[in-house]
């Protein structure tokens, strides 16, 4: 008899183990999404309640710098990017004469902002690469408000590695790791 109900109990712990370990199928789409008459719907958004006064990165653009030829305001070229070491997103001291002298352009043309792209080379992943390029971005722009700019003419955006070489080169990459400097120029 307990030979029987050793069997017993083993039959019905091997059919809890494998009723456990069955794979379930995904859901339906249909089963995880909110119906037409379910929830707020796509329309439950008011624009005009989007700005909170008060809240960082909220803050209403100057109408002065938007528009469908934004790019062509864009003056690349004009100032050097600041290179930064592998995964690092410190000013390096040789680097430091570039945010200056993007410092400099930007006191003698007091109606441009600056945009900060941040970029890294091609290695990690896309997220740690943005949060990366992001740092760079907001390193560069920390340095210049200490110089003495202006935080409300420096926005920063983070490109990742959304530009770079990918299985590039040693010099490739160290040129894929920087914070671009683009002055932009108000429309006229």
């Amino acid at each position: 008899m307990k030979q029987s109900f050793f069997k017993l109990l083993l039959l019905v712990l091997a059919a809890a183990i494998v009723a456990g370990c069955q794979t379930r199928p995904p859901p339906s789409p249909d089963m995880t999404q909110l119906g037409p008459d379910e929830g707020m719907g796509a329309d439950w958004i008011d624009s005009s309640d989007v700005y909170a006064g008060g809240i960082p990165g909220l803050e209403m653009r100057d109408p002065a710098y938007v528009g469908t030829d934004a790019e062509a305001r864009q003056m690349r070229g004009v100032l050097e990017s600041v290179y930064f070491e592998f995964d690092r997103s410190t000013i390096r001291p040789g680097e430091r004469a570039k945010l200056e002298s993007a410092y400099q352009y930007l006191s003698e043309n007091p109606n441009h902002k600056l945009l900060i792209e941040g970029h890294c080379d091609w290695r990690g992943t896309a997220e740690y690469n943005l949060a990366l390029g992001d740092r760079r971005a907001s390193s560069a722009k920390d340095y210049l408000v200490q110089l003495g700019l202006s935080r409300d003419r420096i926005e920063t955006v983070s490109k990742g590695d959304m530009e770079a070489i990918v299985g590039g080169s040693e010099s490739e990459m160290q040129r894929d790791r920087r914070a671009e400097l683009i002055p932009i120029r108000p429309f006229e």
